[in-house]
């Protein structure tokens, strides 16, 4: 029974990410309200620390429309153990990497990524990706060797003889 249960809360969960993502990737520019679902959805630290008054920061970004801080500020309260570890811009999009060992080269790193053109949006989505990870146990261990990202030319000259 209690494996079903688990197996529920984690369709249910990953149904609502679903919807959160889609509402974030189709919306034009941050909202108050598109803030609102998310932490109402994907967050469970942040009502907790409101209770406590430790929260305001983020009501406050909000009522001042600074919507990137109000983005990093989701993700270093709900996710203490993510960072951002990318944000560029190319090509008109907005590129977010959210890393849990940002301390590890780039490409042996499993990181949480998303585009937006909107920067905030870009960050909420990869808070997203990252929420899902954590909330329904979704990982992929990262490469221990370079060779996934080897180049098409490489070749092996061991002597296994």
């Amino acid at each position: 029974m209690r494996e079903f249960a688990k197996k529920l809360f984690g369709h249910d969960q990953a149904v609502l990410l679903d919807r959160l993502d889609e509402a974030v990737r189709f919306a034009p520019q941050p909202t108050r309200g598109l803030v609102a679902k998310i932490v109402a959805g994907a967050c469970t630290r942040i009502p907790v620390l409101s209770k406590a008054g430790k929260a305001a920061r983020i009501d406050r970004l909000v009522e001042s429309g600074a919507w990137a801080d109000v983005a990093l500020t989701l993700i270093e309260l709900e996710l203490p153990g993510w960072t951002l570890r990318r944000l560029i811009r190319e090509d008109g999009q907005w590129f977010c990497s959210l890393s849990r060992q940002p301390n590890v080269p780039a490409a042996l790193d499993d990181t949480a990524d998303a585009t937006h053109e909107v920067m905030p949006l870009a960050i909420l989505l990869a808070f997203l990706q990252a929420r899902r990870r954590t909330f329904l146990g979704v990982q992929t261990a990262p490469t221990a060797s370079g060779l996934d990202h080897a180049p098409a030319g490489l070749v092996c000259c061991d002597n296994f003889a």
